[in-house]
């Protein structure tokens, strides 16, 4: 966790507050120490940005897993669209 820390620029407590929070819950290695992926740490690092800017810890959570809903909208929107040759955007069907 302590390199964790390091590499997001935060503190190991803030990185537990992410989990408490339900943003990102790390791997436990047979040990018990935390293991965190690539994508949690640059979770980590945008939470970190959001509270600098003054949003509260909880309310940055709240906005990063919306902003991770929209895109996986927008994801399977593009898919859809691709997958429908043929109509044009915005036709009703």
């Amino acid at each position: 966790m302590g390199r964790a820390a390091e590499m997001t620029g935060t503190t190991p407590g803030f990185l537990r507050s992410l989990g408490d929070q339900g943003l990102i819950t790390p791997l436990r290695s047979e040990g018990g120490h935390r293991r965190y992926s690539r994508y949690q740490l640059r979770i980590a690092m945008r939470a970190r940005d959001l509270v600098d800017q003054g949003t509260a810890i909880d309310a940055a959570c709240r906005i990063i897993i919306l902003e991770d809903q929209l895109e996986e909208a927008l994801r399977i929107n593009e898919q859809l669209r691709r997958s429908r040759p043929g109509q044009e955007p915005g036709a009703d069907t």
